[in-house]
């Protein structure tokens, strides 16, 4: 990942502000392992501080708590994507930004539940925004629908039926997630992912060539998968490179865990 910039301005922190985005945020879990989260919550603050509002108690926010590296992702209705790396700092039950996430209409006007909790974090490096290639993303979609055939294996089941038709459905998100060798997660946009089988999922290797390159062959990686309709899962598996498969260059990630 090129970094573009080592601070938000003041418009694209404007930008970010509304939760109605795609904020994905990786974390650590105990085992070393990247674990993906939907938080759309997540927003800058200031040039190089994050926050998001905790409603309800999940797995990222203990693991983020025990390894403060995290890497996010934001995706903005237009398509623009800002990505990077950061760290937990503290968490606060008061204060002007708790304040801040309780006025939004999102959790202001919920009967059940508001943000209950604050989380603060220290940014590290971004990029973006960029615009999110289509173009590239619907040719290599083509080409995985292609090769993935060549893929193949003649397995049992692993993954359930309608956890397979969130990941391979054309028009839903997926992004996959590695640790670097500094520790920190990283995201990536794998829109063009589908299941090869139950337990393989293939992606043809454009538009992110250079960033796919970095993942270590044989590393344990997350694939975060969601539909338009907030319907989403989270798999792991091991990576094994890219391989030509029917003239197509294809990444493989055999699941182990969903």
């Amino acid at each position: 990942m090129q970094v573009s910039n080592q601070e938000f301005s003041t418009e694209e922190i404007g930008a970010l502000v509304p939760t109605e985005k795609v904020a994905l945020v990786a974390t650590v879990n105990p085992e070393g392992l990247p674990h993906v989260s939907l938080l759309t919550s997540l927003q800058p603050v200031g040039p190089a501080r994050l926050v998001l509002g905790e409603f309800s108690r999940g797995l990222s926010k203990e693991f983020m708590q025990r390894n403060n590296n995290i890497g996010f992702l934001m995706m903005t209705l237009d398509r623009r994507l800002w990505r990077g790396t950061a760290r937990w700092t503290h968490l606060a039950k008061e204060g002007p930004e708790y304040q801040m996430m309780n006025e939004k209409p999102m959790f202001r006007y919920n009967t059940y539940f508001g943000i209950n909790t604050v989380h603060y974090f220290d940014l590290v490096e971004k990029t973006g925004p960029e615009a999110l290639p289509m173009g590239a993303i619907v040719r290599s979609a083509l080409k995985t629908a292609f090769a993935r055939g060549g893929a193949r294996r003649k397995i049992g089941p692993v993954l359930k039926p309608f956890a397979l038709s969130i990941i391979d459905r054309m028009d839903s998100l997926k992004f996959l997630s590695y640790i670097d060798g500094r520790g920190f997660p990283v995201i990536m946009p794998v829109i063009q992912c589908r299941a090869a089988d139950s337990g393989r999922l293939v992606f043809a290797a454009s538009p992110y060539t250079g960033e796919l390159a970095a993942v270590p062959k044989g590393a344990t990686v997350a694939l975060f998968a969601m539909t338009m309709k907030m319907e989403d899962i989270l798999v792991r598996g091991v990576y094994s490179g890219v391989r030509s498969i029917r003239g197509v260059p294809l990444g493989m990630l055999d699941i182990t865990w969903a």
